[in-house]
């Protein structure tokens, strides 16, 4: 890896970022965990039905996993999946802390679609029949080339407005959420990449940068969320006016 470690900032004590998963860890949350720890952060699993004060971390991550049931964007399902209603519940109550709070908010595959049904947008259940310009196969090597939007975080923390990434998906974003734009595009100009239009930083990637931590771009996106989750502690630690 490049020597970008020895120039870090500043840990902050007690940097927590939540990582939401189902109830057994895989290989991609010890990554997750590791690529947020290579940046400084300290990091909490949150397993389906915990109940976890979102006020108390400084950032939040919904990591990938089973499809999101298409209940919630008001579909019957299309496809043979395993569904976890009970982790859909716990990731509905921590986006609604964290964004009743502001705090950041990274969506990893599921993750990403997950933010834009809470947004209220809906999900492809299916796209292997509707791919024309590329193989649906699962690629864990950064084989799938996808197109940055200039200017935006992803196209910041990758300084490329277009690069190569995995595919592990079947589903994907439809219509789009409220308050969320559009940051990446594959081949077939199925959506890559959402962020927030608001003030928080809220960011979805429809790809597994945590089996990319050799690659400085895919290590950018966790550094530029603890980043953003650093930023968002010391403001909390910031005296309010009047206060002694």
């Amino acid at each position: 890896m490049s020597d970008e470690y020895s120039e870090q900032e500043v840990e902050v004590p007690g940097l927590t970022i939540g990582i939401s998963g189902p109830a057994r860890k895989s290989l991609a949350h010890r990554l997750i965990s590791l690529g947020l720890r290579l940046h400084g952060a300290r990091t909490h699993y949150i397993r389906p039905g915990s109940r976890v004060a979102v006020a108390l971390l400084d950032g939040l991550v919904l990591s990938g996993g089973t499809h999101v049931h298409p209940e919630r964007y008001g579909q019957e399902p299309q496809v043979t999946a395993n569904y976890d209603r009970k982790r859909d519940a716990t990731d509905q109550s921590l986006l609604e802390q964290a964004e009743a709070i502001g705090i950041p908010v990274l969506g990893i595959c599921r993750g990403a679609q997950f933010i834009n049904v809470f947004h209220g947008g809906s999900l492809c259940q299916n796209v292997t029949p509707l791919r024309v310009n590329t193989r649906h196969r699962p690629l864990l090597l950064p084989l799938q080339t996808v197109r940055l939007v200039t200017p935006s975080r992803l196209e910041q923390a990758m300084r490329s407005p277009v690069i190569g990434a995995n595919r592990i998906h079947s589903q994907t974003i439809k219509r789009l959420g409220r308050n969320l734009r559009v940051t990446a595009v594959d081949n077939d100009y199925f959506v890559q990449a959402i962020e927030s239009t608001e003030g928080q930083w809220l960011t979805g990637i429809q790809w597994h940068p945590e089996y990319l931590l050799y690659h400085g771009g895919h290590r950018r996106i966790f550094g530029q969320f603890v980043e953003a989750a650093r930023r968002f502690k010391l403001a909390r630690l910031e005296p309010k006016d009047g206060d002694t």
